[in-house]
């Protein structure tokens, strides 16, 4: 059931301290519990797929339409349905919940949240540009982004220039990252270093698409501790 990601919450960070000392920095990502609602069938859409749907709501936010939807699969209203391409269908059953133990084995995810939105900003906190210059005839436009456009040919300010606009709020995906510890309890998720956007962020987390041999944190502190141990031997 690694094929499935579910969604959660980004509660904030932390640290996680190792044997050796070693201290690592954490984000803690609290995940809910998904209900597969609809199983897709590639002899009828062309495709394998599963739907999972997340999060409870009021029947009375939903449309006609998604009232008829949820009771003719006969299960509660859910909040947001995700679909997710799946090679075998025969394992799945409508009903069934998918929580954190679909993590169970895995060492690395690839998370998918919304950076925070910083608004409208300018060139130099956007784009990182140096601006103009401090003195020398530069009069009150110590930041801006300088020349545009070119002259009478093209005439026109080219698409994707870099400028002045709005930064942050796009949804980004974070590959790779280390699974430092789950919770199984509590539905808490430990990954290695940061993802973007802020608390409450919702957070999408899959199995890592990339096959990497990278090793774990874990892994890593084991081969060091063996490595001690050889010369002890030796001396012997």
């Amino acid at each position: 059931m690694t094929e499935i990601a579910l969604i959660g919450k980004k509660v904030g960070m932390s640290r996680e301290f190792y044997k050796t000392g070693q201290s690592i920095p954490v984000t803690v990502i609290k995940l809910e519990k998904g209900r597969i609602i609809q199983i897709i069938e590639k002899e009828k859409r062309g495709y394998n797929a599963i739907q999972v749907g997340f999060g409870n709501i009021k029947t009375s936010k939903l449309t006609k339409a998604m009232k008829g939807y949820f009771a003719k699969k006969n299960t509660e209203a859910k909040k947001k349905l995700k679909e997710f391409r799946v090679k075998k269908t025969d394992i799945y059953k409508e009903g069934n919940e998918v929580g954190l133990e679909i993590f169970k084995d895995i060492k690395f995810v690839d998370v998918q949240s919304k950076t925070i939105g910083k608004g409208f900003a300018g060139a130099m906190k956007r784009h990182n540009f140096s601006g103009l210059r401090a003195t020398h005839g530069v009069s009150v436009s110590h930041r801006s982004h300088g020349s545009t456009g070119q002259r009478q040919d093209p005439g026109k300010v080219f698409k994707g220039k870099k400028m002045a606009g709005h930064m942050g709020d796009k949804l980004r995906t974070m590959q790779n990252l280390e699974v430092i510890k789950s919770d199984l309890e509590n539905n808490l998720l430990y990954l290695k270093g940061s993802i973007p956007g802020s608390k409450n962020t919702e957070v999408l987390v899959q199995k890592a698409l990339k096959n990497i041999k990278k090793l774990t944190t874990t892994e890593k502190i084991e081969l060091a501790e063996k490595a001690k141990k050889i010369p002890d031997k030796k001396k012997k």
